[in-house]
C-alpha cells in the first residue's frame, strides 16, 4: 500500500487516541521503526493490557478455537489469549504477513469485535500493523474487504522523535551524539540483498552492545558489531566518527590547520567521516550566490579549496564524496564553488563526471 500521507512517532498518540477507540487501525511502515513499540506504549498511556498475536505463527483454528460440545450442539471456545473479561488492546502484528485464511479469520474480529458467541469487551480496541511490500519484507496482499475494515495509517521514522526518546532510555552518547550530526542516517531502505541496514531499532541494538562492551571495545570488536548493525556506508561513517571521540582528532582541527587529513590506508573509514563532516560545513556555510562572500568568509574558501587539494591527494574518490550531487543528480554545492575547483582541481572534476 502507497502512502499518501505520513505521520511521525509524536503524531501516533494522539491520532491512535481519536481513531483506534472507535474503529480498528492499521499501522503501515517500515521495518525497525518502532510500530510494535508505539502501540504498547499507547495502550499503556490508557491503562489496557497489550495482547499481541503475530500473524506470521497463527493458523485459522488459533483465533477460532476449538469445538466442544454443550447441550448437544458444538461450540468453538476462542483462545484464553483473546477470550478476556476486562477490555484490552488486541494487537494484531504483521496482519499482512498472515496467510490469506488467517486474514479471513480476523475479519468479524476486526469489524463485528466478536469471534464465534466471543464479543470483546466493550473499551477493547484493535491495532494492526505491517510493513509494505516495497520493503522487502515478508508481506502479502490484503484483500479489499480487510482493507475496506481498517483506518489506514503511514508511519515514517523521525531523527527528532526518535533522539528525544533516545535521551530518556539510556541510548549510548556515542550514538545519540552521532545521530545527532547526522539525522539522515536513523534510517534507510531495506536492501535487496541480504545485509543490514539501518533502522531505529538497530541503533538501538548498536547501544545495546556498546553498552555491554563498555568503553574498553577494541577497533576491531566495534567494526564486527557495526557492520553487524547498520547500512554498510553508515557503518563506516560511525567508526570514522567513534575514531574522532576517541582520539579527539575532529573537523575542526583541520578547518584551524592544526591538524592534517589521515592519510593511514587503516584510517581510511576516519577519512570519510572527515570528508562527509567537511562537506556539511561547506553546505552551511557557502552562499548560493558568490557576491554574498564576504572578505572574511572568502578567507574561508580559499583554505577549502586547499583543504579539498590535499584530500584529492591522499584519496579523489574520498574528495570526490565532498562535491558529489545528491541521490536526484542535483548540485548539493553552490555552483561558483564547483566552478572554482573545477579550475583548481580538473582530475577531481573529471572523476566527479
Amino acid at each position: 500500500m502507497q502512502a499518501a500521507v505520513t505521520v511521525t512517532p509524536a503524531q501516533i498518540p494522539e491520532l491512535l487516541l481519536g481513531l483506534a477507540t472507535v474503529r480498528p487501525v492499521f499501522l503501515w511502515g517500515a521495518p525497525g521503526i518502532g510500530k510494535s513499540s508505539l502501540v504498547r506504549r499507547f495502550a499503556d498511556s490508557l491503562g489496557l493490557e497489550c495482547v499481541s498475536l503475530l500473524g506470521t505463527q497463527l493458523a485459522p483454528e488459533d483465533l477460532i478455537g476449538v469445538p466442544q460440545i454443550r447441550d448437544g450442539r458444538s461450540v468453538f471456545c476462542p483462545p484464553e489469549a483473546i477470550a478476556r473479561d476486562e477490555p484490552y488492546c488486541l494487537f494484531l502484528d504483521e496482519l499482512n504477513a498472515a496467510s490469506p485464511d488467517v486474514q479471513k479469520a480476523f475479519y468479524s474480529l476486526i469489524l463485528d469485535r466478536r469471534i464465534g458467541s466471543y464479543e470483546l469487551p466493550a473499551g477493547s480496541i484493535v491495532i494492526g500493523a505491517g510493513n509494505r511490500a516495497t520493503d522487502n519484507a515478508l508481506a502479502r496482499p490484503i484483500a479489499s474487504a480487510l482493507v475496506n475494515r481498517l483506518t489506514h495509517v503511514h508511519l515514517q521514522a523521525s531523527a527528532e522523535d526518535w533522539l528525544v526518546w533516545a535521551g530518556e532510555h539510556g541510548i549510548h552518547p556515542w550514538v545519540t551524539d552521532y545521530l545527532t550530526d547526522r539525522p539522515d542516517h536513523l534510517w534507510s531502505q531495506p536492501p535487496k540483498t541480504e545485509e543490514p541496514f539501518s533502522t531505529p531499532r538497530s541503533w538501538h541494538m548498536l547501544s545495546d552492545a556498546l553498552h555491554s562492551f563498555g568503553p574498553a571495545i577494541d577497533e576491531n570488536t566495534l567494526k564486527v558489531v557495526v557492520h553487524g548493525t547498520l547500512t554498510p556506508a553508515h557503518a563506516v561513517s560511525f567508526c570514522g566518527y567513534a575514531k574522532i571521540v576517541r582520539h579527539t582528532f575532529g573537523i575542526e582541527a583541520i578547518l584551524k590547520g592544526d591538524a592534517s587529513w589521515p592519510s593511514r590506508l587503516e584510517d581510511r573509514d576516519l577519512l570519510y567521516y572527515l570528508a562527509e563532516a567537511f562537506r556539511g560545513r561547506l553546505v552551511k556555510e557557502l552562499p548560493r550566490q558568490k557576491e554574498h562572500v564576504s572578505p572574511s568568509l572568502r578567507q574561508t574558501v580559499y583554505r577549502s579549496k586547499s583543504l579539498l587539494v590535499q584530500l584529492a591527494e591522499i584519496s579523489v574518490e574520498v574528495a570526490q564524496t565532498v562535491i558529489a550531487d545528491d541521490v536526484d543528480g542535483q548540485p548539493v554545492l553552490p555552483a561558483w564553488f564547483l566552478v572554482e575547483a573545477a579550475r583548481d582541481m580538473p582530475r577531481l572534476v573529471e572523476a566527479r563526471r
